[in-house]
């Protein structure tokens, strides 16, 4: 299926969501409700967040959904909230509203292809402090935030071929990338995969399907809200290439937005 094409301006989708009676908002979380980590395994809840998703929880028109590339026990630290539906590592594993636990995949299945690639990755950063590599069970991910572009590329490049030169199983994995970034997960591990799934889960009841994110994975996702003519809110200073239609320029923006909902 194609992505549904609609001609609505950014104040006509703006529109529709202040106009609906009901909303199902899917959000991402790094980047779009809180700025950045140092890291990806610090975890520092924000009280000031966990106040306004309670508040929009508390409303019966909005139903929320966390959808995020960190792993599922870190976000289950950041929103400590009964009630909301909560994707890890873009969907893989999941915690329904009740707070039962859903994996999508058998972790034996997946983690010896991991533990191949990990100890090879690692001797390629070790003269490399500024490298950063994230194990969150399910992927391998690769950060070079803070290493200079020539050795970030060199290294990434190194990396990928260590996994191309595997011939892994297509049905299998995918290698995300990035801005100096790159990580082997499984094929599951997709937002526009993981939105259709809560979806087909819960149907949407003639709620708005809104989905709010900030990066290339979550362009998955925006194309298939489109596909249910929903809304796709980017954040970002400008608009770039995105099927997004309307655009955010900051987290802070973004719960500026969300209180005003409620």
């Amino acid at each position: 299926m194609g992505v549904k094409i609609n001609n609505y301006s950014a104040e006509e989708a703006l529109q529709r969501v202040m106009d609906a009676d009901k909303l199902r908002l899917f959000l991402d979380y790094d980047g779009t409700l809180a700025d950045f980590a140092p890291t990806p395994d610090e975890v520092y809840p924000d009280p000031e967040l966990i106040d306004l998703l309670n508040r929009l929880k508390n409303d019966q028109r909005f139903q929320i959904a966390i959808i995020s590339g960190r792993r599922l026990s870190h976000i289950r630290k950041l929103i400590p909230i009964q009630g909301l539906q909560l994707a890890g590592t873009y969907g893989v594993e999941l915690q329904d509203s009740s707070g039962t636990p859903i994996d999508r995949l058998d972790f034996d299945e997946i983690r010896p292809i991991l533990d191949r690639i990990k100890p090879i990755w690692l001797e390629y950063i070790r003269p490399h402090q500024e490298f950063y590599l994230e194990d969150k069970g399910w992927t391998l991910a690769l950060h070079a935030k803070f290493v200079d572009g020539d050795t970030a590329k060199e290294i990434i490049d190194r990396c990928r071929l260590v996994v191309e030169r595997m011939k892994l199983p297509d049905e299998l994995f995918r290698v995300l990338g990035g801005h100096k970034f790159l990580e082997i997960a499984p094929m599951l591990a997709n937002k526009g995969l993981t939105l259709r799934y809560l979806i087909s889960r819960d149907p949407l009841a003639g709620a708005l399907p809104v989905y709010i994110g900030d990066d290339d994975k979550d362009e998955e996702a925006f194309e298939v809200i489109l596909q249910y003519d929903g809304v796709a809110i980017k954040v970002d200073s400008q608009s770039g290439d995105t099927v997004a239609q309307v655009h955010f320029d900051s987290p802070n923006s973004i719960r500026q937005f969300l209180s005003s909902l409620i």
